[in-house]
């Protein structure tokens, strides 16, 4: 017989205070990841506090005091020069009365343990823990508590770095879209503007659509249906280029339209199909989109009976080799896979004569990925 689930009881006064130590420290973790601030600090101190269990605690950059938290704030203006020569010295050091003179009755901050913030070997920042007296065990304690927030930090400057990297690979794409499409969809536009004025200035808002989306300045991601409005603005303008020989089909499951993907992550994918399925050739070119929804995952497709391609230039044009890439496959790739991991890059289906299909697997929920 079945017995309903109950939460197991931390048994030991050791289990206890190992959860409550790391459940504080959870409670700080999130400011502290998004690097050293006044507001990080604010955020974050009252809970570095309860972790030292001291009476107060001053968190600075290397210019001046970010945050106080506890008694005796009348002590703030000493923290500065108490932070410059931990800066200095790049190591933990102990300060006593004679660095913290004071003249209100029983004010119990007579000593402080003050220890540099480090990020990539470069000191940004202290922590300072204020007591009554000096024990060993509060410099060490304050000594671990500090080299947790400098790993939270540094796993902050990394986030940031992989976020400038992002807004790198992405405005590298931007380049990379065709100067050639550019002029042919002007040209396609000014050609119906005497035979066809109301698809002309149709076209020129879609045109100015697909250019606002394709260069705008915020967010890494997006969602699916925003990638695919983009893709149609680009398709509509492709037609008025080529007329009947571009035929499209999409299938798209309306269930994964919310999933957020890299931004310019489908557009690029094609523009390869159309390049392969028409360009250099006078026949009919067709181009099939699907985007389904498959448990954790939504899967895009984006498929062309065009002339193909030799797999080995594919796999050197996603390795990086920039000359094989002109439409940005391997920047596609990189991204999903510094979004997603490696199980989530482009699989490219390609041999000459025979067509290309390139199939995009994205997780509908993964961490840190949001639009």
């Amino acid at each position: 017989m079945s017995r309903p689930w109950r939460r197991p009881r931390l048994g030991t006064d050791a289990d206890r205070a190992t959860f409550r130590t790391l459940h504080t420290a959870s409670l700080a973790s999130p400011a502290l990841r998004e690097g050293l601030t006044e507001d990080s600090a604010e955020r974050s101190i009252r809970h570095l506090r309860a972790l030292l269990g001291a009476p107060a605690l001053a968190i600075t950059d290397t210019a001046g005091l970010l945050s106080w938290d506890g008694t005796g704030d009348h002590h703030a203006d000493r923290v500065t020069a108490l932070a410059a020569e931990a800066v200095e010295r790049g190591d933990t050091r102990v300060f006593d009365r004679s660095d913290l003179p004071c003249e209100e009755t029983g004010c119990p901050i007579r000593t402080a343990v003050v220890s540099p913030l480090v990020v990539e070997e470069r000191v940004v920042g202290t922590l300072q823990a204020f007591a009554p007296y000096h024990t060993a065990g509060l410099a060490r304690a304050a000594d671990e508590v500090a080299r947790w927030v400098s790993g939270q930090l540094e796993l902050a400057e990394l986030d940031a770095s992989r976020t400038r990297l992002m807004e790198a690979e992405v405005r590298a794409l931007r380049a990379q879209i065709s100067p050639h499409f550019i002029y042919n969809s002007l040209g396609a536009i000014a050609s119906f503007v005497r035979t066809d004025p109301d698809r002309a200035r149709d076209l020129l808002l879609e045109f100015a659509d697909f250019t606002r989306y394709s260069f705008r300045r915020h967010g890494e991601y997006t969602t699916l249906a925003e990638e695919l409005r983009s893709v149609e603005r680009y398709l509509l303008l492709e037609q008025a280029r080529f007329g009947d020989r571009l035929r499209v089909t999409l299938a798209i499951a309306p269930e994964v339209l919310p999933v957020a993907v890299p931004f310019l992550c489908i557009q690029p994918l094609v523009e390869n199909a159309v390049r392969h399925g028409l360009e250099g050739g006078t026949g009919q070119g067709h181009i099939r989109i699907g985007a389904s929804d498959r448990g954790q995952e939504c899967v895009i497709e984006v498929e062309d009976d065009g002339i193909g391609e030799d797999p080995d230039k594919v796999r050197r044009a996603l390795a990086g080799d920039a000359a094989l890439d002109s439409v940005g496959l391997g920047n596609v790739d990189a991204r999903l896979r510094n979004a997603y991991g490696d199980e989530h890059g482009l699989v490219v289906e390609t041999a000459p004569g025979a067509g290309t299909k390139v199939t995009v697997r994205v997780p509908k929920f993964a961490p840190g990925v949001h639009v």
